[in-house]
């Protein structure tokens, strides 16, 4: 079927649009001025282009583009270092160990996030240990506070810095460097010192929202826990659920609404459906995906977008009421 081949036209239209958008938001600057509407306007503009080299840079990382490997891992330490200032290696590391064992307490980073937040299994926990950091019953609400807003431009931006220096991946640092350099160069004439790291702030934080809302839509809400010892297929359906298709929704998410697909395939040596899959072709092999989990049984769950992201929050309140009722009562 030829659904391992990528699409050159549309990985070139993918990073095409997302170097259109960084040249649009400094035009808007430069001939309209540093005001708060154009400011505002060229903000959103390129943190829908950040969100977007999320996406490319994770096909990258995933070696799902060229069909050399190496071709791949140069690709994304461009767009990972230069368009988005982070470093390739430090993302592989967080990343191969979500697919390896996604929703899996200390072997998934993606949901090891107590004492901040408790997920899953970590509510009972928690409440019979009386351990209480946190108002975990009000989780779903402070959530909107430090979670969306501020995951890329405080934990990442740290996590990220440190990592490269402790594990001295030099080359990732200069990549970095170099997207520094181009931001700063381009909005300091307009906007000073102060005014350019504001800005920067803005397009973090707006780009931070897209990130947390959308890669966990698929995941929160499922199962989360200690390790189960389940077969793979299984335990990848346990952690994931899909979101239904639309133009605007495999776009906005980078296809990541296919996440039954996509967490059933990645680029480590571990059993998997579709290693090196194109997103591009989930849509095709999602009929064979889903009839092969009503063969088995299997859950394959299909959600809309905006229950999608609402069940986040429910699943926030459901496990800050667990701890609460364990906490005053075991």
């Amino acid at each position: 079927m030829k659904l391992f081949d990528a699409s050159p036209t549309f990985f070139a239209f993918l990073l095409g649009h997302i170097l259109a958008m960084e040249v649009l938001a400094w035009l808007l600057i430069y001939l309209l001025g540093p005001g708060w509407v154009p400011s505002a306007l060229a903000a959103f503009i390129l943190a829908i282009s950040q969100a977007q080299s999320w996406c490319l840079q994770h096909d990258l990382g995933h070696a799902s583009i060229f069909k050399k490997s190496r071709w791949n891992h140069v690709a994304q330490k461009f767009v990972m270092g230069q368009l988005k200032g982070f470093s390739a290696h430090w993302w592989n590391f967080r990343h191969f160990q979500h697919h390896a064992k996604p929703n899996i307490f200390h072997k998934d980073p993606d949901v090891t996030v107590a004492p901040v937040f408790l997920l899953g299994e970590s509510s009972v926990e928690y409440g019979k240990k009386k351990r209480r950091y946190l108002p975990y019953n009000q989780q779903h609400l402070y959530f909107f506070l430090i979670g969306p807003p501020l995951l890329t431009l405080v934990n990442f931006e740290v996590e990220n810095l440190a990592y490269m220096l402790v594990c001295m991946q030099w080359a990732d640092l200069l990549w970095a460097a170099s997207f520094y350099a181009r931001f700063f160069l381009s909005y300091l004439p307009f906007y000073g010192v102060p005014g350019v790291l504001l800005f920067f702030v803005a397009v973090r934080v707006l780009e931070s929202h897209w990130f947390v809302w959308i890669t966990q839509m698929n995941h929160i809400p499922k199962e989360i826990g200690h390790e189960k010892h389940r077969d793979w297929v299984s335990s990848q359906l346990a952690a994931t659920c899909n979101v239904e298709p639309s133009l605007f929704t495999n776009w906005f998410s980078g296809h990541l609404n296919f996440q039954i697909e996509h967490q059933c395939q990645h680029t480590l040596p571990t059993p998997s459906l579709f290693p090196r899959m194109p997103r591009h072709n989930y849509s095709r092999v999602a009929p064979l995906v889903k009839s092969l989990c009503a063969k088995h049984g299997l859950s394959y769950e299909v959600k809309p977008f905006l229950t999608a992201l609402v069940d986040i929050v429910r699943s926030l309140k459901k496990s800050g009421d667990i701890w609460l009722d364990a906490y005053l009562h075991q």
